[in-house]
């Protein structure tokens, strides 16, 4: 553990704010628009070749890329550092912001803030940051509900404390959709609560998980999204939609995403993820960004 990241939980103590103001109001959240992409620890063949990945990402016309650290499972509270350092350092060097994401368990100790605070405090060779970071709110291990989502805002309050009101955070979530349909995975989801911690919500809408064809696809996003600005009380909250899987989207799916980013005008937009999003995907999106 790094001396910043160990003076940050030893300053934190037990006194954690209950709340805070809107995040709206506190961080700038512009790293989370536009076009985006997803890499993972388990990319393998996109994390031994990180330039080659990020010129081929560049050419996308992408903005911003996701970059997973690590997530609960992992040995080390940063996975693959030295590829996430050249990832880092050659998106910078392309005009392309980077966002951290890590999946917590929600396991009572300090790990998942640990790892989280060691994504935001990691630095690349060449002295990179991240530009961002977003946690990945969907682990399910931890039950009854009403436990997880007091260890979920408990976690949160505690990133958000540790990190200040300046720096933009990201609650990646399951799609509201599906945990409207399947209510024994989450149900209540603390909507309200998260959106006063975090700048800007990454719902994981993969409408190919209950059908196919581009009329499911509108309707999971423009459900999903009606959920979320209902729920948070806030109709302009910041969200940037995950259309779905890469591989797994038609052309006509993804031609009904593209529709939908520009009806709807999410703050950003992406499929997951960059290894396998097909041709049809990114010839819908990439002209979104332009």
């Amino acid at each position: 553990m790094s001396e910043t990241i160990e003076k940050r939980l030893s300053d934190l103590g037990v006194t954690i704010p209950a709340a805070a103001a809107p995040a709206a109001d506190r961080a700038d959240a512009s790293v989370f628009s536009g076009l985006g992409t997803w890499v993972d620890i388990y990319d393998d063949a996109q994390l031994k070749a990180p330039e080659a990945t990020v010129a081929s990402i560049a050419a996308r016309g992408v903005r911003t890329i996701y970059l997973e650290t690590a997530n609960f499972k992992q040995s080390r509270d940063v996975a693959r550092p030295d590829r996430l350092s050249r990832t880092l350092d050659a998106a910078h060097a392309s005009g392309i912001a980077v966002v951290a994401w890590y999946l917590p368990s929600f396991r009572a100790g300090g790990r998942d803030l640990r790892r989280s605070l060691a994504a935001i405090d990691f630095r690349s060779a060449g002295g990179q940051a991240f530009d961002g970071f977003a946690l990945d709110i969907e682990w399910s291990g931890v039950r009854p509900v009403a436990l997880r989502n007091r260890r979920a805002l408990d976690l949160s309050r505690r990133l958000r404390a540790a990190v200040g009101p300046d720096r933009a955070l990201g609650a990646i979530i399951p799609n509201p959709r599906g945990m409207e349909l399947r209510r024994d995975y989450w149900q209540p989801f603390p909507y309200a609560e998260l959106a006063a911690l975090y700048d800007v919500f990454v719902p994981m809408v993969y409408s190919t998980y209950r059908g196919d064809g581009a009329a499911v696809v509108t309707r999971d996003v423009t459900r999903s999204m009606t959920i979320l600005r209902t729920a948070t009380g806030r109709p302009d909250v910041p969200v940037h939609l995950i259309g779905g899987i890469g591989d797994e989207l038609s052309g006509a799916e993804a031609r009904a995403f593209a529709r939908l980013v520009s009806t709807l005008r999410p703050q950003g937009w992406s499929v997951y993820d960059f290894s396998v999003t097909a041709p049809s995907a990114w010839a819908a999106l990439s002209p979104l960004g332009q």
